[in-house]
C-alpha cells in the first residue's frame, strides 16, 4: 500500500510511504483508488488541516505527517461486508495512497458512510460514498475536478442569496480564476442575475477570467482602485492574503455589505487583517452550510438543485478548460508540489492516476 506523506508544519516537505495491506474486519470493505482530481481546493485542506480537521480522516500515525484528502473514484477490491460486491465503484472523499480500508454502515442503493472510529464526530458530507456499479459513467472526470468545488460555489449563493445579498448590488470574488470562483460566477448569473459580478485576479489570468464570459467586470489586483467603491458590495475571498483582504475593505469601506473568508490560493501571504474597516470577516465553512440546507430540503432535493446548476456548469468550462490526466509517483508527488506552489495554470484540471 503506497500513500503519500506531507508534513504537517511544512507541506512542500512530502514523501511516499510503504505499509503493508490492511486485514478486513466483519464488514468492512477495501478501496483500490482509480484516480482523483487535484485541486486549489485540496491545498486548503491541508492549510487548515489542523484547525478543521482535515488531517483526522486518513490518519498516519504519526503525529508531524498527514495525507492530504482528495477526491475521486475507487474500487472495491476486498469485501467481508454482505452488502458491497468486489468490483463495485465508488465516488467520495479519499486519501492521496492507493488503497482506503472503510466500514460502510447505513449502506443503500446508492451510497454508504464510513464508519471507521476515527471519522466519527467529523463532518458528515466526507463520510458519505457514492455507490456507482462497475461501469464508468459521463463525465466522471469533469465530476472529481469540479463537483466538490462546485458544491461550496452553490452552496455561497445560496447563503448570500438567503440574506438578500446583504443589500448588496454586487459581488467581488477574489482568485476569480479559481475554480470555485468561477462556479460561484456561474450560479450567480443562473439564479441572481441582478448581482453585478466582479473577478478579481492577476494580471496574467486575466485573460483567461474574461474569456469565461462569468463576470461582468475584471479587475487585475493592482488595479483594485478602479473598481467602483460606490456600489454596495459583498466579497468572497478565495485567496487567504491578508494584504488583498485589507485593501479590500479600505477600498469599499462601509458600502462593503457583507466580508466572506472562503479557502486559501495565495499559500504564501495567507494571514489575518487587522481592524478593518466595514464589516467583520467570516469564514464560510461548506460542510456545515450543506448540513444546514440538507436538513431543510432533503437529500434528494439537495443533489438535485446542485446538479442541476453543475451541469450548465460543466457544459460551458469546456471552452475554457483543459483537463489533463498524470501517472505515476514521481508525476502526482510533483503536481501537488506544483499546486501547493500556485503555479498550476488556471485552465488546466489535473486528474492523478496512481497506477
Amino acid at each position: 500500500m503506497q500513500s503519500l506523506w506531507v508534513k504537517k508544519n511544512e507541506l512542500a516537505q512530502s514523501q511516499w510511504h510503504e505499509s503493508d495491506m490492511p486485514s478486513l474486519a466483519d464488514g468492512q470493505i477495501l478501496l483500490a483508488v482509480e484516480k482523483y482530481a487535484l485541486t486549489a481546493n485540496n491545498i486548503t485542506y491541508a492549510v487548515v488541516g489542523d484547525g478543521f480537521g482535515y488531517w483526522n480522516f486518513f490518519p498516519t500515525g504519526d503525529a508531524e505527517w498527514g495525507i492530504v484528502p482528495v477526491w475521486g473514484f475507487a474500487k472495491v477490491v476486498a469485501s467481508e461486508n454482505a452488502d458491497i460486491a468486489v468490483g463495485e465503484r465508488v465516488y467520495g472523499y479519499l486519501p492521496m495512497a492507493s488503497h482506503l480500508l472503510v466500514t460502510p454502515t447505513n449502506v443503500q442503493d446508492g451510497g454508504f458512510v464510513d464508519g471507521a472510529a476515527h471519522r466519527q464526530g467529523l463532518a458528515i458530507i466526507y463520510n458519505q460514498y457514492n455507490r456507482l456499479g462497475t461501469d464508468q459513467a459521463a463525465l466522471e472526470t469533469e465530476r472529481a475536478i469540479f463537483q466538490p468545488l462546485f458544491t461550496t460555489s452553490f452552496l455561497i449563493e445560496h447563503f448570500m442569496r438567503s440574506n438578500d445579498w446583504f443589500g448588496a448590488e454586487a459581488l467581488l470574488m477574489t482568485s476569480a480564476s479559481s475554480k470555485t470562483s468561477l462556479g460561484l460566477a456561474m450560479v450567480a448569473k443562473s439564479l441572481s442575475p441582478s448581482i453585478r459580478r466582479i473577478g478579481l485576479t492577476s494580471a496574467g489570468n486575466k485573460a483567461f477570467v474574461e474569456k469565461s464570459g462569468l463576470y461582468d467586470e475584471v479587475v487585475t489586483y493592482d488595479n483594485l482602485s478602479a473598481a467602483d467603491a460606490a456600489k454596495p458590495t459583498v466579497s468572497v475571498d478565495f485567496a487567504g492574503s491578508g494584504q488583498l483582504l485589507g485593501a479590500i475593505h479600505d477600498h469599499w469601506g462601509d458600502n462593503l455589505k457583507f466580508s466572506s473568508l472562503v479557502g486559501v490560493t495565495h499559500i504564501a501571504e495567507r494571514g489575518g487583517a487587522d481592524d478593518l474597516p466595514g464589516p467583520k470577516p467570516e469564514l464560510f465553512f461548506a460542510p456545515t452550510a450543506a448540513e444546514v440546507l440538507i436538513k431543510e430540503i432533503g437529500p434528494a432535493a439537495f443533489r438535485a438543485r446542485v446538479d442541476e446548476q453543475f451541469s450548465a456548469f460543466v457544459t460551458g468550462a469546456s471552452a475554457y478548460l483543459k483537463i489533463e490526466d498524470l501517472e505515476g509517483r514521481d508525476a502526482l508527488q510533483s503536481a501537488y508540489l506544483s499546486m501547493l506552489a500556485n503555479e498550476v495554470e488556471p485552465s488546466r484540471g489535473l486528474m492523478c492516476h496512481l497506477a
